[in-house]
C-alpha cells in the first residue's frame, strides 16, 4: 500500500523564497473529505489528477494518486461543492529533502505551509531558521480542512497556534 508520511510547518519568515528553484500555480476541490479518506481531484499547470487518501489527518496515510485527462478534472471541479482551493506551491530542495511550501489565494490568502515527504516518520531532516512551529497535528491546515473553515475565517487564536 502506497504511504505518504508528510510533516507540517508553518514559516516564520519569507527567507525561504531566496531558494526557491521553481514555482506552480494549482487549484485542487474535494469530492469527498470525510474523516477516514478524502478523493480529490488537482489541476496543476496543464496536469490534472485525482488523489484519494485514507487513515486520518495525520502525519502518515495511505495515498493514491493517478493522472486524469485536463477536461475531466475541470467536469469534475462541479462536484467539489464545498469549493476549491487555490495555492501557488514553490519547491525549496535542502540537504537531500525538498520543502513544498504551499502559498495560498483566495479565500485562505495570507496563510502559507511547509510540508515534507518521508521515508519513515522518525526520519531526521535538515530544519532551516526559516522553518517555524509544526502543525502537522492540527487538522484545521489541511486542505481538506481549509475548504469548510477557510483561513479567513479564523480566529486570533487559530492562527497562532
Amino acid at each position: 500500500m502506497p504511504r505518504e508520511i508528510e510533516r507540517k510547518f508553518l514559516l516564520k519568515n519569507d527567507a525561504w523564497r531566496a531558494a526557491a528553484v521553481r514555482s506552480e500555480r494549482m487549484s485542487q476541490g474535494y469530492i469527498a473529505g470525510g474523516e477516514r479518506a478524502s478523493v480529490r481531484v488537482r489541476i496543476a499547470g496543464e496536469r490534472a489528477a485525482l488523489n484519494i487518501k485514507s487513515g486520518g489527518l495525520v502525519a502518515s496515510r495511505a495515498e493514491y494518486e493517478y493522472p486524469i485527462p485536463l477536461e475531466h478534472a475541470r467536469e469534475l471541479f462541479a462536484l467539489c461543492g464545498q469549493g476549491l482551493i487555490d495555492k501557488t506551491r514553490h519547491i525549496v530542495p535542502l540537504g537531500g529533502f525538498e520543502y513544498e511550501i504551499d502559498e495560498f489565494h483566495g479565500m485562505n490568502d495570507g496563510l502559507v505551509v511547509a510540508e515534507i515527504e518521508l521515508d519513515d516518520e522518525a526520519q531526521e531532516f535538515p530544519r532551516p531558521a526559516w522553518l517555524g512551529k509544526e502543525v502537522t497535528d492540527l487538522e484545521r491546515y489541511y486542505n481538506v480542512r481549509l475548504v469548510k473553515h477557510p483561513f479567513r475565517d479564523w480566529t486570533s487564536q487559530e492562527r497562532n497556534p
